[in-house]
Parts: C-alpha cells; sequence; structure tokens
C-alpha cells in the first residue's frame, strides 16, 4: 500500500501546475503555494515583455493532454500562454490546490524528527510554519532578477536616466523618443529590441558578449522543428555514457556528421548574414547547441540593416550622463537602459547546509534524473529539466517524481545508483560537452529524446516509442504519444 503524503508544490507556473496534477491524481493531499496573484510563472501577464511569444512551436510547447487551440499562430504570445495555462488549470481543478500571494521563506527538515520539511510560509500577516512529508521545488530557472550595477549608475539614474531589468519592461511607450540601450543577446534582448525600435525609440542599440549560433523559425524554408527536434539529429550530438557500440559508430560516421553540421553552420550563415554583423560564433554548432540556444527575433537582423537597431559586441564599463561607455571605448547614448541579462539559478529558502549538498562550487548541480539529490531526501525539483519543449519535460519529470516519492518506480534507483550517475554526469558535462553546464547544468537539450527515454523506462513504460519508425527517427517529439506512453506505466494510487 502507498501512504498518502502531504506534498507543497512551490511555484504555480508550467512546472508547478504539472506537478500538482501529478501528485493529485496519484491521491496525496497536494499544497500548491504560489507568490504571484495569479497562475502562469514567466507567463504571468506582469512579468512578461510586449510581443513575448514562445520559442518552440505549439506542438512542442504543449501538456501531453491538452492540445494548444487551433487558432492559436504556430509560435504563441504571452497572454495566449497564459490563457492556456488557466485552461490546463480549470481542466484538471488545479487552483483548489494552490494558495496564492503565498511566499516561502524557509526551508529546513522537520523539526519533529519525522522524514520530510518544514516550510516556513508568508501570506500577508505574520510568518507560518507548516510540515510536508515530501516538497516539490517547481520555480524553475526564471525565478529570481539577475540585477548588475556599473560604476557610474547611480548619477545616471540621478540625471533622469532609467535602468530596469528586462521583466521590468512591460510598457512599450517608455521607449518612445529615448535612446534605448539593451544588454544582452538572448531571445529576450533581442525581442526587447525589436520592440523598442517599432515603439518609436529615437535610437537602440543592442550590446551583446559573444555571438552565439542563432535558429531562425524557418531554416530554408523549413520550420526548423523538422530539422533539430528528432532522434536523427540528436543521435549526432556527443551524448553521454555511450556503449563501446555506440562510440564506435560515432566515430564512424563522425566525417559525415561533421559535414552535416558544417552544412548547417553555412545555411545559418548565409541567410542571416552573420559574418556581415561581426556575428559568427567561434566555436562550432553541435558543441555550443543547448538550453540557451536562442531562436531569431523576427524583425532582428531586418533592423540590423535598415539602421533602427545597432549590434555592438561588448558590455558595459560605465554609466555616464546620457551615455554607456563600453569595454571597446564606444560612448552610446542612453536615456533607457534594459537589461536582459537573465535570472538567478537557486533555492534561495533552502537552508545552506543543503544548498551546499545540491549544488557544487563550479555552480553545477548534484542531480539524478534532473530530478532529485540523494542527499536530501524526501525532495524533488520539476522544471529543472531545462529544454526546447519546456512543458513536456516539467510534465515528464512530475510523472517520475511522484513514482519516485512513492517508492513505485519500475527501476528504483538505490543511494549507491544516483551518486554514482551524478559523478558520471558530472564528468561528462565538464570533460566532454562543457555546453551542457549552462544553467547549472540543468538542461536536456538537445538531449530530449534520450531524457524521455530514460525517465519512460524508471517508470516501466510498456511503450516508448511510435509504432512508425520513421516518425520516430525523423519527427519531433509528439506530446499525444507522449501521453500514450504515460498511460503504459503501471498505475496505482495512494491510500
Amino acid at each position: 500500500m502507498t501512504k498518502r503524503k502531504n506534498v507543497a508544490i512551490i511555484g504555480g507556473g508550467v512546472s508547478g501546475l504539472a506537478a500538482a496534477k501529478a501528485f493529485d491524481e496519484r491521491g496525496h493531499r497536494v499544497f500548491g503555494f504560489e507568490r504571484s496573484h495569479d497562475f502562469g510563472g514567466v507567463w504571468e501577464l506582469s512579468r512578461s515583455y510586449p510581443g513575448v511569444q514562445t520559442q518552440s512551436p505549439k506542438d512542442l510547447y504543449r501538456y501531453t493532454d491538452l492540445a494548444m487551440p487551433d487558432d492559436y499562430p504556430e509560435w504563441p504570445k504571452g497572454p495566449q500562454v497564459h490563457a492556456y495555462l488557466h485552461a490546463y488549470a480549470n481542466k484538471h481543478k488545479l487552483a483548489r490546490l494552490f494558495q496564492l500571494n503565498t511566499n516561502v521563506l524557509a526551508m529546513d527538515r522537520r523539526r519533529d524528527g519525522q522524514p520530510g520539511w518544514t516550510l516556513t510560509l508568508k501570506a500577508g500577516g505574520a510568518p507560518r510554519t507548516q510540515d510536508f512529508d515530501f516538497v516539490t521545488v517547481c520555480t524553475g530557472q526564471f525565478s529570481d532578477k539577475n540585477i548588475l550595477t556599473h560604476p557610474g549608475q547611480e548619477a545616471f539614474e540621478s540625471g533622469g536616466g532609467k535602468v530596469i531589468h528586462s521583466s521590468e519592461y512591460t510598457d512599450p511607450e517608455a521607449v518612445n523618443g529615448k535612446n534605448v540601450v539593451v544588454l544582452g543577446g538572448s531571445k529576450s534582448a533581442t525581442d526587447i529590441a525589436v520592440n523598442a525600435a517599432a515603439n518609436g525609440a529615437k535610437s537602440v542599440t543592442l550590446v551583446y558578449r559573444e555571438p552565439v549560433w542563432r535558429v531562425p523559425y524557418f531554416v530554408g524554408g523549413i520550420n526548423f522543428k523538422r530539422l533539430l527536434y528528432m532522434r536523427a539529429q540528436e543521435d549526432q550530438f556527443n551524448g553521454w555514457g555511450r556503449s563501446p557500440l555506440g562510440k564506435a559508430l560515432f566515430t564512424a560516421f563522425k566525417p559525415l556528421i561533421w559535414a552535416n553540421f558544417r552544412g548547417l553552420e553555412t545555411l545559418l550563415k548565409l541567410q542571416l548574414g552573420l559574418k556581415k554583423w561581426d556575428m559568427v560564433p567561434d566555436g562550432p554548432i553541435e558543441k555550443d547547441a543547448s538550453c540557451s540556444l536562442p531562436i531569431v527575433t523576427p524583425g532582428l537582423f531586418e533592423g540590423f540593416k535598415d539602421g533602427s537597431i545597432k549590434p555592438v559586441r561588448g558590455t558595459y564599463e560605465r554609466y555616464e550622463e546620457d551615455h554607456i561607455v563600453l569595454t571597446t571605448g564606444e560612448r552610446v547614448p542612453c536615456d533607457l537602459s534594459i537589461l536582459a541579462v537573465g535570472w538567478k539559478l537557486g533555492v534561495p529558502y533552502l537552508a545552506k547546509e543543503y544548498q551546499e549538498k545540491l549544488i557544487e562550487p563550479d555552480g553545477q548541480y548534484r542531480v539524478y534524473r534532473l530530478a532529485v539529490n540523494p542527499d536530501l531526501p524526501d525532495m524533488g525539483f520539476v522544471g529543472f529539466n531545462s529544454s526546447f519543449c519546456t512543458i513536456l519535460s516539467a510534465e515528464m519529470i512530475a510523472n517520475w517524481l511522484v513514482r519516485y516519492a512513492d517508492g513505485k518506480l519500475a527501476n528504483q534507483p538505490t543511494e549507491t545508483d544516483m551518486k554514482r550517475n551524478i559523478e558520471e554526469m558530472l564528468e561528462w558535462r565538464r570533460k566532454e560537452r562543457p555546453a551542457a553546464k549552462v544553467y547549472g547544468g540543468l538542461c536536456s537539450a538537445p538531449f530530449h529524446f534520450r531524457h524521455f527515454d530514460e525517465l519512460l523506462s524508471d517508470m516501466g513504460a510498456a511503450k516508448t516509442k511510435r509504432s512508425n519508425p520513421l516518425a520516430e527517427q525523423f519527427s519531433y517529439p509528439n506530446a499525444d504519444a507522449y501521453g500514450a506512453f504515460l498511460a503504459s506505466t503501471p498505475q496505482y494510487a495512494a491510500e
């Protein structure tokens, strides 16, 4: 018999909703805590910048049992994704499980000596504590703003200049008639630069440190999901734990693999004009591809061509009155500085002694299957397995995690198993695939199929691949198919 647990779900975004549904449908008592006034996480409307849309096509960015509406565009806008998440919450009656406007202040082992954790919570009044048998951290990788400051900033702001984080850019009227400088090279940076240029900015300068490979929505006229999201392509990257036969095959096909990626690079250089804009990356695409691979914002390179957006390689050195001085020595006019420098990854409410068990000195996370740490029992993570199909990834790991918590995995790992695997994966990231170290090593891209295969095998799925071998090998992950794969796992309910 599986004992019913009191389970805390921290976060009400994509991952929190997936986790709440997974634990609730197994019969556990779920207590969700979301610090905002609404579901949605990064898609909650007050956190979204104007014009934001998904990087992934809508048939990749979805839960297994709910497709996005037919009238949504291929790459839905932020408000559409927010509405979709609400539709999912309504379908599974998840609102009853969550307490909104509730902050988690601290997390420590239970004081009564029982397995589990004590959360210190605050919602309006004085802080309170509550004990849980299991805690699922679903705050993902975009929870706390990464705030940078530079010399001269205080005087710059006192003189009328403004400095904001990209998440605070919610009103396009703010750029009208202003000299805008955007710091960063991610998709959020390029989205904001394009939006500012389209909304009356006097000038827009995009300052980026290093060029990275960028992928347009259509590569040579072909939707990129049909080129990059398939097993046949995934197998050409240097994945972890290859068997001797796998290594031999990889070596044998290395010339063809090399030619394939050089062809893709050539196509991207020509299509985007990367050489003209000094934006050809130093490293090969097969080594650099990871969760940090940005999708090209429509209008970005057009803005470079017509002069409405000026790309500059470098970074900030200091602020001066009405200007920013870059490390290149160039002085850029600036009234509004927008820092698109990402988010801090971490679990700040977790006591320091436990954070040290979770995070290596170089920032890499010690997690098995990107979900659990054997030295931190009775807790797990959903949403740490970042990928190019984030919602599906969250749902897969949520279903794995509830079975792990209940001891119901077909391949339930021992502490020794987990620690050995963690060390092997750390070694792989550090020595064989440095690109996998981004986001603390919590990225399954570009190895979506490999990651899902491991999870389904652990769960004892009777079906793990589509019946059509060509579709399985040469098509992108199919959410409906993964719903069927999950349904083929052994079912049970807590009592």
